[in-house]
């Protein structure tokens, strides 16, 4: 088993904008952070969200970063229990003050959920969501999360939801995405943008199928692969 291995939720959002997370001028709580492509990416999220999450049940957030997704969406399925979680315990801290500020009351606390590793702290979720992780973190983040995903989705059809940038067949979908791929693999070897058939490949070993592929705002894409019967 691979340890010590976290994601960079830091930098999510990043192949959307260059901007870091900050705590916004005018508020008072210095564990806010903010990132810019949250706010301008949420509601493509939300809309594609709206067709495929179950009614009622519990969604696991991977790599929930600032919260400001999180508190969002939440609101948006009041029948659904938002569990977030990130590895990072300043990501912790913020999911938790954007909470107690927007008041949303069906998110619960954030989570430690290291990917790498197989002893997550939650052992049944009717959906798991992470948006702009896999990509900013080594290829075993995106294995455990997998993984992870296809042993806590226990219903036929449940789905593991991934948004951020893709390669398709090998090649990237935009020249954007090439730029943004050099950068990363510039910061750090072991990231970089994944090849979705490579991704579907490993998802299908464990019990999820790529279903539905959603172009989205600024050359990402939103796929969704369901829980094998």
């Amino acid at each position: 088993m691979l340890v010590g291995i976290r994601p960079r939720p830091y930098l999510s959002g990043m192949a959307e904008s260059s901007a870091p997370f900050d705590a916004p001028d005018d508020e008072a709580d210095p564990r806010l952070r903010f990132a810019p492509a949250c706010a301008r990416n949420r509601e493509p999220i939300a809309d594609v969200l709206k067709k495929i999450l179950p009614p009622k049940g519990l969604l696991l957030e991977i790599s929930a970063g600032t919260g400001q997704h999180a508190v969002h969406f939440a609101p948006l399925f009041p029948g659904l229990s938002w569990q977030p979680s990130d590895p990072n315990p300043e990501m912790r801290a913020s999911i938790a003050a954007w909470t107690e500020k927007t008041g949303a009351p069906n998110i619960r606390a954030p989570l430690d959920i290291e990917t790498t590793q197989s002893d997550w702290p939650i052992d049944e979720a009717d959906a798991v969501f992470s948006a702009n992780m896999i990509h900013i973190a080594p290829w075993a983040c995106c294995e455990g999360l997998l993984a992870g995903a296809g042993r806590i989705l226990s219903k036929k059809n449940a789905a593991l939801i991934l948004y951020g940038p893709f390669k398709i067949g090998g090649r990237h979908t935009a020249a954007s995405n090439a730029a943004f791929d050099d950068s990363l693999r510039s910061r750090d070897p072991a990231w970089g943008v994944r090849d979705l058939d490579a991704v579907a490949a490993l998802a299908k070993d464990h019990g999820l199928n790529l279903t539905e592929t959603h172009d989205m705002p600024a050359d990402n894409l939103t796929v969704v692969f369901k829980k094998q019967g």
